[in-house]
């Protein structure tokens, strides 16, 4: 069963069966204001999402009744919460895996606990940003419906994870700007993302298989070597 510590602000959801980081951080959680609920079960994990959609959920890959990343995958099929994986695998490939699934940010063990409501803090800042933009963006044969976080091309509509669908919404509310990487990472990742930018590229090559009509010579997102990417500038 979850376990939920002090009524006092945005709830979070701390997902992680090892007592000895979800005790401690979920007292600091508390003491910056949040309402910490802590689950130490994918099962109880479902539990405290039944019982009302937290704002933040931070959760660790490794449970004792299965793997994080189909609680992740589960929950982003039918929400937007923020979603922080808290795992001890730092590989590149697990990051992008998680990231793919609908993540937000992933944090490798040991982390602080500083550190981490920074994270969620700049998530929160991103999401109300975000949430100002909501009238429709058409480019060319797309169309952006951030109010619904969907997308079409010709009026079909285009299957994105959560992290293609904020990259692509903010390279078209920037249409016919260069914008950096960093830039980008800062707004879609975190600013205080610690992982390479090949997660970019990564992403950047899933959006054009996906949008353009000739992956290979891409007519929206093209590449500005060594500063960033462009995309197509709507016609006049």
């Amino acid at each position: 069963m979850a376990a939920s510590i002090g009524r006092m602000g945005p709830r979070v959801l701390v997902v992680e069966d090892e007592t000895s980081i979800s005790e401690p951080l979920a007292s600091h959680l508390a003491r910056e204001g949040f309402e910490p609920e802590v689950a130490g079960t994918l099962a109880a994990a479902r539990e405290a999402i039944g019982r009302g959609e937290p704002e933040v959920i931070l959760l660790d890959v490794m449970l004792p009744d299965g793997d994080g990343r189909d609680l992740c995958r589960d929950v982003r099929a039918h929400s937007d919460v923020p979603i922080v994986m808290l795992t001890a695998r730092g590989e590149e490939v697990d990051r992008i895996v998680g990231l793919e699934l609908g993540a937000d940010d992933y944090v490798v063990k040991p982390f602080s606990a500083g550190e981490l409501v920074a994270r969620i803090r700049a998530i929160q800042r991103r999401g109300r940003v975000a949430g100002s933009r909501r009238a429709p963006i058409t480019i060319g044969a797309l169309v952006l419906d951030p109010a619904s976080r969907s997308v079409t091309k010709d009026g079909a509509p285009i299957e994105l994870a959560a992290k293609e669908f904020d990259l692509l919404r903010m390279l078209m509310s920037r249409a016919g700007e260069v914008v950096g990487r960093e830039e980008i990472m800062d707004e879609v990742w975190d600013p205080h993302w610690f992982g390479p930018t090949k997660t970019l590229d990564v992403h950047i090559s899933w959006l054009r298989k996906k949008i353009e009509d000739e992956p290979s010579s891409p007519r929206y997102i093209t590449t500005v070597r060594g500063v960033g990417f462009r995309f197509a500038a709507p016609s006049p």
